[in-house]
């Protein structure tokens, strides 16, 4: 009983954390290293088998070989009178079957990182001659940083090599995601697992299986002869491509897939990739003209205020028109009903944009310009009169200057 039994006086069984068509799990203390790890327990119908017994060891042995962050560590296997089990690290976090039972459908983010992380872990024991054979949800755990940890290898594999005529409810018992071969009792290979895991996306994806039936044959029917639906029917947000490489993976034929974990896992990086450097992004934002809150009043970034900044107009060159053309031509409004200034002479007290023109002031801009200017030419005239009388009274001397009354200095 847990909290009471002993594997081999070493692995103390505290408390069942989950069970399945071949075998029970158990949360345990390995007591001759002091950490908590996972028993599985194979049941007893499965140990009846020698030829089962020696397949099961051979590939828990290989599984322990591997070494890979998306693969559950395999520590130890072996077996206590009739009780066979392995011992496995201790994965604290839940399967992704009930994250999808509680959430439904998952973000496209997050479906796209765990499938590209069970892709990583399966690929890698393509890559080392082994096939899963059971992918399914509640064999995908995810630790608590969000690290998916795939689990179970070994025993469906073992299953299906020695005793690949049976046809019994520990084989099916998972037959949701079994590809058509596996269905047709084939012995199944690297792209049965890449169907799989198709499947697994598909769920993921949509909240839902592709094919659902009454019976485990109904199942297997569907597997074999049914078309597969398209993702994209049940989430109309998917992109297609994605959609379409789903479809890809449950192809009914093996050499229709892609055949092993790996490329398919670099299909979805692709994606993702390609969705992260979609247009849309800061790049775009910066090229983009100011939006109306931006022009009322809110802080633009550096490059938007240059972007804005005013230019400073050069100074404005004087043209010269002849008074009676000015006069003829009819003065234009503006939009606001007022009529624009006409451009004077170089020398005119205003600037053609109406300010004043300091240098024909002599550099004085007040507000009392045209009487200063009136006074100036007033001087003018004066001055013009004493001219003349100096020119008289010089004009007067001229005679006495000759007859002598001055002498030459």
């Amino acid at each position: 009983m847990p909290g009471e039994t002993l594997l081999n006086q070493r692995y103390e069984l505290v408390a069942q954390q989950g069970s399945g068509g071949m075998s029970v799990i158990y949360r345990a203390l390995d007591r001759m290293l002091g950490r908590m790890v996972a028993v599985k327990i194979l049941r007893p119908n499965l140990t009846k088998d020698p030829a089962f017994l020696e397949k099961f060891q051979q590939e828990a042995r290989s599984v322990a070989r591997m070494s890979h962050p998306n693969i559950v560590t395999v520590h130890d296997v072996g077996s206590d009178g009739s009780t066979h089990y392995i011992v496995m690290e201790m994965v604290e976090g839940d399967d992704l079957k009930k994250l999808i039972k509680t959430r439904g459908a998952l973000s496209l983010e997050k479906a796209l990182d765990l499938g590209i992380q069970i892709c990583a872990g399966l690929g890698f024991a393509h890559r080392s001659q082994l096939v899963h054979a059971d992918v399914k949800p509640q064999n995908i755990l995810i630790n608590r940083d969000g690290v998916v940890k795939v689990t179970d290898f070994g025993i469906a594999q073992a299953y299906t090599d020695t005793m690949p005529q049976t046809r019994s409810e520990v084989v099916w018992g998972s037959p949701h995601y079994f590809a058509p071969e596996q269905a047709r009792g084939e012995k199944p290979s690297p792209a049965s697992d890449v169907y799989s895991i198709g499947v697994v996306l598909f769920e993921m994806f949509t909240g839902r299986l592709p094919f659902v039936g009454s019976s485990q044959r109904e199942l297997a029917l569907a597997h074999i002869q049914a078309e597969a639906p398209r993702a994209l029917d049940f989430n109309p947000q998917l992109p297609a491509e994605l959609s379409n490489v789903i479809a890809k993976v449950m192809s009914k034929r093996p050499n229709d897939r892609y055949k092993h974990a790996d490329q398919l896992g670099h299909i979805l990086q692709q994606i993702r990739e390609r969705r992260r450097s979609a247009p849309g992004t800061r790049t775009a934002e910066r090229m983009a003209p100011p939006t109306a809150v931006q022009q009322q009043g809110t802080s633009p970034g550096p490059q938007a205020a240059r972007t804005r900044s005013p230019k400073i107009a050069p100074p404005p060159v004087p043209v010269r028109r002849e008074p009676a053309a000015a006069a003829s031509q009819p003065a234009a409004r503006s939009a606001t009903g007022e009529a624009p200034a006409i451009p004077g002479p170089p020398n005119s007290l205003f600037n053609p944009d109406g300010t004043i023109n300091v240098e024909a002031t002599g550099g004085y801009s007040g507000p009392f310009l045209p009487q200063r200017q009136a006074k100036r030419e007033g001087a003018d005239v004066v001055t013009i009169i004493l001219v003349i009388l100096a020119f008289i009274a010089v004009a007067g001397l001229a005679p006495l200057y000759l007859l002598g009354v001055f002498p030459l200095l």
